[in-house]
């Protein structure tokens, strides 16, 4: 690595507090000369985009998250003022329960349980760890993010005794999302159990006229709160999403939105080698050959970023990992994400990272101050931090020297405005080499056929029992079951329903209503 190929490919904003440092990918001194056109139009195809395009062809919708942080860049007055009047009964609904206006039968609210999942959960869970303090947050954020009875056991446990204190907010465009949905009806559940009413402590955020917003209505929840159609779940952070999570922990959103805001214009920039979402497309692209040929490790140095790999793989994986074009090709596209934070990961995988299989570039992202106070010595001259850094530069040189190679992203602190810059950084960079590999970034056929994969099962289920109440008293197997119901290519799912129900203790249940012979229970246990 020369000094030279450094100072050229370091890329330096300093009303920012960033830099992007992209010399430590192996590309071709003529390789920009040859993408130039096709960032160009990435570039055109991004502006018609934020001007109000249908960028998501498939489901005929407007992509307009980036109005979010500046609505008056939205293409219609109407959604300038809805955004305008969110944020402000955002910021309301946190100061009256800051200041108790708006508060629980046990007192004002000190905590807050998200129920959601993927962009739902993700993002708050990023931003309230980057971001939270434990003696300054104004309220403690937990999460029903999965439909896991005993993760949703783990976290009643810690919110015993104080669900009289406890807001629940719901989130779920549709209100017909699975877990959500569960993980509701298991909050109604524990709060009941406890003579709570559950509406008096919830808010909903919900698209209009939602099966959600249609129980709100009628319950009479505290209040509900937009989603728009034209904003993602995994890019819906700076929404209501993420904003009222946030400003109930007691954060500064504006702050937040204000870093967004500015990473924005920074990345309207049409001037390629000044535009850091461009370089970092670019950079994917040459990378993984365009072609998702390597995976993307995310090693943020620094403890407060840890959930942003996580945060990142949705982003980056949902929106890329695509079977077909825009243009019907069978291309199956996408970046695998994965990563933790450094250093702690020189003590995992970066063994592996450096001697074996060669199917990954690094995303180091580098944190310039330590701590808010002074430091220590640990040694002479050297503290912690000098550590954290040592471990930084030592493994990028490690890697590189063994033809590993990496990008770095610099930022001088964790700041609200930091977080946002690197939200608006990557949904950028992502919509860029989206064009680049010519897919639609915006919708999820994949998860969508997950979905209907598991209401077939559930159906399935309900079937087995249906025939088994049909059958009272009389022995069968797993087979038998199959057969009999036309199932002999679903022998394993019998199998695998009927095994849960009885580790489950459901064989009572359905020995009360069935009473089975036991040859049943040993002969799915053994198939």
């Amino acid at each position: 690595m020369s000094w030279s190929k450094f100072t050229k490919h370091y890329l330096s904003i300093d009303e920012l507090d960033f830099a992007l440092d992209i010399s430590r990918i192996d590309f071709d001194e003529d390789f920009f000369a040859e993408m130039e056109p096709r960032i160009q139009s990435a570039f055109q195809a991004m502006d018609a985009l934020e001007a109000g395009a249908i960028a998501n062809p498939d489901e005929n919708r407007m992509v307009g998250h980036y109005w979010l942080r500046n609505p008056q860049l939205a293409p219609e007055p109407e959604l300038a003022t809805a955004i305008e009047d969110c944020l402000a009964r955002i910021e309301q609904i946190a100061a009256d329960v800051h200041g108790g206006k708006i508060s629980g039968s046990a007192g004002p609210f000190k905590n807050c349980l998200i129920i959601g999942i993927g962009g739902s959960a993700l993002g708050p869970q990023f931003v309230a760890d980057a971001l939270g303090c434990p003696k300054a947050d104004k309220m403690r954020l937990f999460f029903f993010d999965n439909t896991d009875p005993d993760g949703i056991d783990r976290t009643l446990a810690t919110l015993d005794g104080q669900l009289g204190q406890t807001l629940a907010v719901v989130i779920s465009k549709s209100g017909g999302t699975p877990e959500t949905r569960n993980g509701m009806l298991e909050a109604q559940a524990a709060y009941q159990a406890v003579g709570l009413d559950f509406a008096k402590q919830a808010i909903a955020i919900t698209g209009e006229d939602s099966k959600l917003d249609k129980v709100a209505v009628s319950e009479g929840w505290i209040t509900r709160l937009p989603m728009w159609d034209w904003v993602g779940g995994r890019t819906s952070e700076l929404a209501a999403v993420g904003l009222l999570p946030a400003a109930l922990q007691g954060l500064a959103i504006d702050r937040i939105l204000a870093g967004a805001a500015a990473m924005d214009a920074a990345t309207r920039s049409h001037e390629t080698a000044k535009n850091p979402a461009a370089l970092l497309a670019l950079m994917w692209y040459f990378a993984t050959e365009g072609k998702g040929a390597k995976d993307m490790v995310v090693l943020p140095y620094k403890d407060r970023l840890m959930l942003f790999s996580k945060y990142l793989q949705q982003l980056v994986m949902e929106s890329l990992g695509k079977e077909t074009d825009l243009d019907g090709n069978r291309v199956n596209q996408g970046i695998a994400v994965y990563g933790n934070k450094g250093s702690t990961d020189q003590h995992a995988y970066v063994q592996q990272l450096r001697e074996g299989v060669h199917n990954f570039f690094v995303t180091f992202i580098e944190v310039l101050k330590d701590r808010s106070g002074d430091s220590i010595e640990v040694e002479p001259d050297i503290t912690s931090g000098d550590f954290l850094q040592g471990f930084y530069l030592g493994t990028r040189d490690a890697l590189y020297e063994n033809g590993r190679q990496s990008i770095t992203i610099t930022i001088h602190d964790v700041t609200p405005e930091a977080v946002g810059q690197l939200i608006a950084l990557f949904e950028r960079a992502v919509g860029l080499y989206a064009n680049l590999i010519n897919i639609n970034a915006y919708h999820q056929p994949g998860v969508e056929a997950g979905k209907t994969a598991a209401v077939s099962v559930l159906e399935l289920e309900k079937k087995i029992l249906a025939y088994l109440n049909s059958k009272l008293g009389e022995p069968m197997d797993t087979v038998t079951i199959a057969e009999n119901l036309g199932l002999e290519s679903k022998e394993e799912f019998v199998f695998k329903l009927l095994n849960r129900l009885v580790i489950n203790n459901r064989h009572i249940i359905i020995q009360k209503k069935y009473p089975i012979h036991k040859s049943l229970f040993s002969a799915i246990q053994s198939p």
